[in-house]
């Protein structure tokens, strides 16, 4: 049974979604303060994370982008859904620059939420490996639909963090911290480039697809 951590500070509200994930089969656990997420789930790895952005202690892009900086590669890819009253595009933008996988938008159908949950937990299940895609990580190679990839280390590297979430937005930065060994220095420009060659790669194999998709102002995602 999947455990879903519900972190939010109305308590109704809160309720609400434990009784519909409940019904759904889901297990859950509530938590209203801020500063009691990331001691909580190291302590027991929910399997999705419903976090809303406003919370007493800290808010919930600060607490998101912790979790994807953890250094259990368990919790930093623990699917998390921003639950957030804000509407407007920058907020948008800022949460999913923190790692967010989703974004549910008060007010809600919670009946919608409970759909978001399956599919995001589906997709996860699916997504490792994704369909279609083999990673070899002791050989560094790559394939898709059977016919080989002629990546580069750096490229093998980000295709690899990309389809560790597929439809996830990663930032430029987050992915420049998985593409360098050596923690060198560089621009987020040095990401376009290795997408842009990437993504040639991938068109080879499935001509007229975009499976890597640019978010504008926020990074990339893959979709296969």
């Amino acid at each position: 049974m999947s455990r879903i951590l519900i972190v939010e500070d109305e308590p109704k509200l809160a309720a609400l979604e434990a009784d519909y994930l409940k019904a759904a089969g889901f297990e859950t656990h509530i938590i209203g303060d801020g500063r009691e997420v990331i001691a909580w789930v190291r302590g027991n790895a929910p399997d999705l994370i419903l976090l809303d952005l406003m919370l007493p202690g800290r808010d919930g892009i600060e607490i998101c982008r912790e979790l994807r900086a953890d250094n259990d590669q368990r919790i930093r890819d623990l699917p998390i859904v921003m639950v957030t009253a804000k509407v407007e595009e920058i907020d948008r933008l800022i949460g999913l620059d923190s790692g967010a996988d989703d974004y549910v938008c008060k007010p809600f159908s919670v009946r919608e939420l409970v759909a978001r949950v399956r599919a995001i937990l589906r997709r996860g299940r699916a997504g490792g490996p994704v369909p279609g895609l083999l990673l070899d990580e002791a050989t560094h190679r790559a394939a898709l639909d059977g016919r080989a990839l002629d990546l580069t280390p750096v490229e093998f590297r980000l295709l690899r963090a990309l389809a560790s979430a597929p439809g996830r937005v990663f930032a430029r930065e987050r992915l420049l911290e998985r593409l360098y060994e050596d923690h060198r220095v560089v621009t987020d420009r040095t990401v376009d480039a290795h997408v842009k060659n990437l993504r040639r790669k991938l068109e080879e194999i499935r001509p007229g697809e975009e499976l890597v998709r640019s978010i504008y102002g926020v990074g990339y995602k893959l979709e296969l």
